[in-house]
């Protein structure tokens, strides 16, 4: 590749990041008058998904039920990165689907949002666990029928093995990939910059490597979703001032899903999110245990709970996580150097 038409991608691409890290800067201010405002106060849960009394969450957690916190920020990094997006970066073949799964998902955490901040009374507040699960799923449908029949993919590269032929059955393990990885970051989002820091790595590797396959406005979405993320984060990091909420969980689990589709690394996606991997698992083992065996294995559950719960203070276990999602995602990317994906 000529090195001087690859600098110049280079800066097209983080200057869509310096961009949305720019607009959604000041964009921060509007939401945070309103949030205050209007008390956009995230309700904390109370009961667990099999109706138990959440003792030790509450214990870990009380500061935070002591001072009111708005939720919903996420919606300032929607907005941001789907102006961004639209004005400089448009591609029916390449952003149009994350973008899409951005939003969509967004619009499902929006709403469960609003019914937490809205809702009356205790335990677990919003939208009920099966309900947003359905929610995504279908949304996660209509955006697989069109990454199979209007894209026209149908195969998945399979590390150090080749490609998989699949035809239409692309499309339920599309639905797989988006619904497993919207819930997963959603569960992750649980401590003061844990989801945000996770999520800006893993969408840089992704970035990277849309870069090296000359995916040019995959790489643009990536990064226009990293520096907007950076800009969360500044407000994020322990002690936050605000959360992202489920409109920017789940909209960011559903567009980072999408995107390891677009990139075909799906089976790249578990390496460099394993904290996400992680997250999740535990929490479902916690919920086996429990109904089948009548014991609990961790003792909160997702496993950032149970670290805090043996002494780790919350900076660490998030500092902690990053390292990990870090070393992560460069075990991925070599993975996708070697792999035969780039």
């Amino acid at each position: 590749m000529n090195v001087h038409i690859f600098s110049s991608d280079l800066n097209a691409v983080f200057m869509l990041s310096v961009g949305a890290f720019l607009l959604s800067m000041a964009l921060t201010p509007v939401y945070t008058y309103f949030a205050y405002r209007y008390k956009f106060w995230k309700k904390q849960r109370t009961t667990s998904t099999l109706g138990e009394k959440l003792e030790v969450f509450t214990k870990l957690h009380a500061s935070k039920f002591d001072r009111s916190i708005p939720t919903m920020a996420g919606i300032v990094s929607l907005v941001a990165i789907a102006v961004i997006t639209y004005c400089f970066n448009w591609s029916r073949a390449e952003t149009w689907l994350p973008l899409a799964a951005l939003i969509g998902g967004g619009a499902v955490g929006l709403l469960d949002d609003v019914i937490n901040i809205r809702g009356k009374g205790s335990g677990v507040a919003g939208l009920r666990s099966s309900l947003k699960f359905a929610m995504i799923t279908v949304l996660a449908l209509a955006l697989g029928w069109f990454f199979f029949v209007k894209l026209g993919y149908n195969s998945v590269q399979i590390p150090f093995v080749g490609v998989w032929q699949l035809g239409m059955w692309i499309v339920p393990l599309f639905v797989l990939a988006v619904v497993s990885t919207s819930n997963a970051v959603n569960i992750s989002d649980g401590l003061d910059g844990l989801a945000g820091g996770l999520l800006s790595i893993s969408y840089s590797v992704f970035g990277i490597i849309a870069l090296l396959q000359n995916h040019l406005m995959i790489a643009g979405f990536c990064f226009t979703v990293v520096g907007a993320l950076l800009s969360y984060l500044w407000f994020n990091i322990y002690p936050a001032r605000f959360f992202m909420g489920d409109v920017g969980s789940f909209a960011f689990g559903t567009s980072l899903g999408v995107i390891a589709m677009l990139t075909n690394t799906l089976f790249l996606l578990p390496v460099i999110g394993v904290l996400f991997v992680a997250e999740a698992g535990s929490s479902l083992i916690q919920i086996l245990s429990k109904r089948f065996f009548g014991r609990k294995v961790f003792i909160s559950a997702p496993v950032h709970h149970h670290f805090e719960a043996i002494g780790w203070p919350e900076t660490k276990v998030t500092m902690r996580f990053w390292v990990i999602g870090c070393v992560a995602g460069f075990i991925g990317l070599l993975l996708a150097l070697k792999g035969g994906h780039i």
